[in-house]
C-alpha cells in the first residue's frame, strides 16, 4: 500500500510528482527574482515588443485576398510605436546636423557615428542580456524546480557546451535574429525614409555658411557609389549631408546597412516559413509510412523520386515568373509564393532523412506494447515515435534553413526572388557586381559575405545539434555530407 506525504497544498502519493505550482509555492524566491527580471527587461521594450506584433498581424491580415490593411490595427500599431523605449531612435537619436560648432539633433550632441554606435552596442547588450536571463531561468529550473536530478536533456545540453563549431554556429545564428528583430533599431536610418518614400522626407545638413534643408531623395542622388573615388561613400564613412554609413551606399544613394537589416528579415521570414511546412509534411508522412509501411510506403516513394528528379532550379524559376501576376504572387512582395515553392520542393529530401529513424522506431518493441494495449495509431505515433525523431528536425531544419536563404539570394540576384523596394540581399549583390573591382567593392562584397556566414553559423549550429544529440555520430568524417547541403536550389 503507497504511503502518503503531505505538502501544503495537497496529499501526494509516493512516486507522483507535486504540481509545478506547488513546486513554486514551497520556494518562490529564485521564481519571482526570475519573473521581476524578465518585467523590467519586458517595460524596457514594451512599446517595440507590441508594435513588432501589432505589424505581424497587420500584415498577415492585408495578405489575405478579401482583407485589407485593418485601421484599428494601423491605429494601434502607430501607438505603440510612440511608447518611448530604450533602444528607439526616438531614444538614441543619431540623425541631426552640423552647425558649426557642434552636433544639433544627435544624442548627448555626440557625432552621428557614436550616437548610432552607442544605440547598436546597446541593442546587442540588451539582446545577450535577454539570453542570459533564458538560461538562469533554465538553470534554476533544474536546480530549484525540477522533479527528476537528470534527464537525458541534460547529457544533450552539456555535450553542446562543449561543442566549440556548434556554439559559433550559435552564436552567429543569435546574432543575425538579433539582427531581424531589432532591424528598426540598428539601422542608421529608416525604412521609410531611406527606402520607401526618400523624397516624402527631408533632412538638414550643414554647407559650410549654415544650414539648409532638402529631401533624403536629392540628399541620396550626391551619395551614390559608383564606382570611382570622387562618386562614392564606403563603409564606415560620411556623406556630403552628414549621415553616417556603417557600411556605405547602395548605387542609388540609399543606406546599405539599412537596406540588409531590413532584408534579413525577408530573408528569414520565408526560410522559416518555408522549412516549416516541409518539415512538418516531411513528419507526418515519415510517421505514417514508417507505421503502415507497404504500399503507403511505396506511394510516397514513388512520389518523392518524381518531385526530386525535376530540376529544382528550373521550377523554382519558372513556378516564380507564372505566380508573379497573381494575387499569391502580390503577398508581401513575393516571399509567400516563395516560401510555398521551396516547402513544396523541399520535403522529399527531409522525409528521406527522417524515415529512417521513423522506421527504426516504429520495430522497437514499447511500440508494439502499445499496440497491443489498443492505443490509436495516431496516439502512437505522437507518444511514441515523434520524440525519438525530433532531434533530426532539428539539426535538418538548421541546415535546410541556411540552404533557404542561400536560394532566396540567388532567385533574387536573378531578378526573380522578393519585389522591390522590398530589401534582399542577393538584389544588393545584384545591384553591386558591375562595381567589385572599382572603389564601390562594398556593393556586392559586404552582403556576399553576410550570406555566406549567416548560412555558415546555422550549418555549424546543425552539426552542434547533431553531435549533441547523438555522440556517435562524427561530423568531421563526412558522413552528415548530404545534410550539410541544405535545401536550397
Amino acid at each position: 500500500m503507497a504511503t502518503q506525504t503531505q505538502t501544503q497544498s495537497r496529499t501526494h502519493a509516493d512516486g507522483e510528482a507535486e504540481p509545478f505550482w506547488g513546486r513554486v509555492s514551497r520556494n518562490p524566491r529564485p521564481a519571482l527574482l526570475w519573473a521581476g527580471v524578465a518585467g523590467f527587461l519586458l517595460l524596457l521594450e514594451l512599446g517595440a515588443a507590441a508594435e513588432f506584433l501589432l505589424t505581424v498581424l497587420s500584415d498577415a491580415l492585408a495578405a489575405l485576398p478579401t482583407m485589407g490593411r485593418a485601421q484599428f490595427l494601423v491605429a494601434a500599431e502607430e501607438a505603440a510605436g510612440q511608447v518611448p523605449t530604450l533602444l528607439s531612435r526616438e531614444t538614441i537619436p543619431n540623425r541631426g546636423y552640423y552647425t558649426g560648432s557642434g552636433y544639433q539633433g544627435t544624442f548627448l550632441g555626440l557625432s552621428p557615428m557614436y550616437a548610432w554606435l552607442l544605440r547598436f552596442v546597446l541593442t546587442y547588450g540588451y539582446a545577450f542580456v535577454t539570453l542570459a536571463w533564458v538560461w538562469v531561468g533554465y538553470d534554476w529550473y533544474r536546480e530549484h524546480y525540477r522533479v527528476a536530478d537528470w534527464t537525458p536533456r541534460d547529457d544533450v545540453v552539456d555535450r553542446l557546451r562543449s561543442h566549440r563549431w556548434g556554439q559559433f554556429g550559435f552564436v552567429v545564428v543569435f546574432m543575425f535574429f538579433v539582427l531581424v528583430v531589432f532591424a528598426p533599431s540598428v539601422s542608421p536610418t529608416t525604412v521609410a525614409a531611406n527606402l520607401a518614400d526618400p523624397y516624402g522626407h527631408t533632412l538638414q545638413y550643414y554647407t559650410g555658411t549654415g544650414v539648409e534643408e532638402l529631401t533624403v531623395g536629392q540628399a541620396n542622388l550626391g551619395s551614390k557609389s559608383t564606382g570611382t573615388l570622387q562618386n562614392n561613400v564606403g563603409p564606415w564613412s560620411y556623406d556630403d549631408y552628414g549621415r553616417f554609413h556603417p557600411f556605405g551606399t547602395l548605387p542609388t544613394g540609399k543606406d546599405l546597412f539599412t537596406f540588409i537589416a531590413h532584408g534579413s528579415r525577408i530573408s528569414l521570414i520565408i526560410g522559416l516559413l518555408s522549412v516549416t511546412l516541409s518539415a512538418g509534411l516531411a513528419v507526418i508522412l515519415a510517421l505514417v509510412t514508417a507505421y503502415y509501411k507497404g504500399a503507403i510506403d511505396l506511394s510516397v516513394v514513388l512520389v518523392s523520386d518524381a518531385v526530386m528528379g525535376m530540376p529544382q532550379l528550373l521550377l523554382l524559376i519558372m513556378l516564380t515568373v507564372i505566380l508573379s501576376g497573381t494575387w499569391i504572387g502580390q503577398i508581401y512582395s513575393g516571399a509567400f509564393v516563395l516560401a510555398l515553392i521551396f516547402a513544396a520542393t523541399g520535403w522529399p529530401a527531409m522525409w528521406r532523412s527522417f524515415r529512417g529513424p521513423a522506421l527504426q522506431v516504429s520495430e522497437e518493441e514499447w511500440v508494439d506494447a502499445a499496440k497491443s494495449f489498443g492505443q490509436s495509431p495516431g496516439a502512437i505515433m505522437r507518444k511514441h515515435m515523434l520524440p525519438y525523431i525530433s532531434g533530426y528536425i532539428l539539426v535538418y531544419g538548421s541546415m535546410t534553413l541556411g540552404g533557404a536563404i542561400i536560394a532566396i539570394a540567388g532567385l533574387s540576384f536573378l531578378g526573380l526572388g522578393v519585389n522591390p523596394p522590398t530589401p534582399e540581399w542577393g538584389r544588393a549583390v545584384n545591384a553591386g557586381q558591375d562595381y567589385v573591382t572599382t572603389a564601390s567593392w562594398h556593393i556586392s562584397l559586404i552582403p556576399g559575405v553576410l550570406i555566406t556566414f549567416v548560412v555558415t553559423g546555422f550549418n555549424a549550429l546543425g552539426d552542434g545539434i547533431r553531435d549533441a544529440i547523438d555522440p556517435e555520430s562524427d561530423s568531421s568524417t563526412g558522413e552528415g555530407d548530404a545534410a550539410g547541403r541544405g535545401g536550397g536550389a
